[in-house]
Order: structure tokens, then sequence, then C-alpha cells
């Protein structure tokens, strides 16, 4: 019991009597939270199955009176038609489910195990559901726009979002024409140490995330920021408008460091040519 005793002190007090159950019983209350969550993804991926299994059944009928090799032709035209629907369909259950359960994520930093993270459990279980699934396939399009927000995500007018490694969108703001590049990591959360961090990210106007960058939980990005490639936000990082940040650990790059930067680049695609 030391271990749990030791992890309670960097929890808020308990909620209710059920908090306080989940703090005594924690392995066993996780336990049961996935189980919740694997039956939850079941009936959603079970509803979002149907319109494209009726599809299926009636391509099938269909089929059965072609001859040669057009039966195995409908059918795998079927199968993709039906790939598609079940994604788009996905794209609806999701967020409803989102909305009728309790998966009002907040700003939080305690134990794993409490009734104050069960919010963001369900949040981004249901969102993974998604990303992991069919979210790849319209990251560039207008459906890919709609489940971000549909899910929480606050996005301005006509902001680029080209990643799908995504998390807690319920807690990160986008702001106007920003352009996220590929393979970029937002997330607005972070942990070690027994503690559970939760905490809001935003992305200000026109600002620019280069490719594969990482931008971790408690991290605000100013108007007009530009972060360079494969750099690392870390938490409680403050870009200020117009500057760039970049590397690992992330941190402010001037313009006088940055233009010697670009000479050197010129310099060497220069050498190699």
């Amino acid at each position: 019991m030391k271990p749990f005793a030791k992890d309670q002190t960097k929890n808020p007090p308990p909620k209710n009597w059920l908090d306080r159950l989940l703090r005594r019983f924690s392995r066993i209350a996780y336990g049961l939270a996935v189980l919740l969550m694997y039956t939850l993804a079941s009936t959603a991926l079970g509803l979002a199955l149907a319109p494209a299994l009726w599809i299926w059944s009636h391509f099938q009928a269909w089929a059965v009176h072609l001859r040669g090799p057009l039966p195995w032709i409908v059918s795998g035209f079927a199968l993709a038609i039906c790939f598609f629907v079940f994604g788009l369909a996905l794209l609806v259950v999701v967020p409803l489910y989102n909305l009728i359960l309790p998966t009002r994520v907040k700003p939080f930093k305690g134990g794993y195990y409490t009734l104050h993270a069960l919010p963001w459990f369900l949040h981004n279980g249901l969102f993974y559901l998604v990303r992991f699934t069919f979210l790849p396939f319209v990251t560039l399009t207008p459906f890919g726009i709609w489940f971000l927000k549909a899910m929480g995500m606050k996005i301005g007018r006509h902001a680029f979002i080209n990643t799908e490694f995504i998390s807690d969108p319920q807690l990160i703001t986008i702001g106007e024409d920003a352009a996220l590049g590929g393979s970029v990591r937002i997330f607005a959360h972070y942990g070690g140490g027994g503690n559970l961090v939760i905490a809001p990210v935003s992305v200000g106007h026109r600002a620019t995330l280069g490719l594969a960058c990482c931008v971790m939980g408690d991290v605000i990005i100013g108007d007009d920021a530009i972060i360079l490639p494969e750099s690392v936000l870390l938490p409680g990082s403050r870009v200020g408008a117009g500057e760039t940040w970049g590397g690992v650990p992330a941190r402010k790059i001037e313009r006088e460091e940055m233009e010697r930067i670009k000479i050197e680049i010129r310099g060497m695609a220069e050498t190699v040519g």
C-alpha cells in the first residue's frame, strides 16, 4: 500500500465516494475502465459497420448472377466502397458518443487512477478509433476538419492540418491560416513521476509548425510564429508572436542566427551541386 499512498499525495482531494473507491482499488478500476472502453469501441465500430454490411449484402446478391471473373471484380469493388462507407460513418458515430458520454476534459494534474482522468481516457479512446483507422484517409479533406471540430478541437478559418498524430483535440486551439505540417505531433497532456498533467495547447493565427515537430501540453504558440521541422516544444513553452523556435528541446532562434543558418544551408547546397 505504500506506493499507492505516495501516489495520493499527487492527487487533488477525491471528488466523491466513487473517486475514493477508484483510488482505493486503482488497478481493478483501471482494468474495468479498459473493458468499458473496449465495449464502447465495439458498439461504435458495430454501428459504423452496419451501413457498410448493408451495401455489401446488396452487392453480393447482385454479383451471384454474374459469370466468369465478374463476381470477384464486383466483390473487390464492393469491399472498397464498404471500407469508405464504414470510415465516413465512423466519423459521425464517434463524435456522437463523445457528445453523449462524460468526456468533458478539463485541465488536471494528479495521479492516473482517479475520476478526474476518466473523461480524458474516454475522450482519447474514442478519438483513437478514428485516428488509427480512417483519419489518415481524410486528413487533407473537409471531412477531416469537420471531424476534428466535432470532437471539440477549435480550428480557425483556412487552417491547414496535414497530420493525424493528434491527441486531446478538445483542448487544442488552432488559429486562422495556421499550418500544421506533415506528421506534426500535437497533444494536450504529458506525464512522468506518477503525475498525469492535462493542459491546453494554443497555436496562433498564421503560425507554422514544420514537418514532424512535436508540441506537448501546456504550450502557447503566438501569431505568425514558426516552429522548425523536427523540433520539440516542451511543456510550459511560450513562443512569442513572430518568433522562430527550433531544436530539441526547442528554443528561440534570433533573426541573425537564422540568417547564418540559411547562408550555411545555401553554401552546402552549392558545394554539393
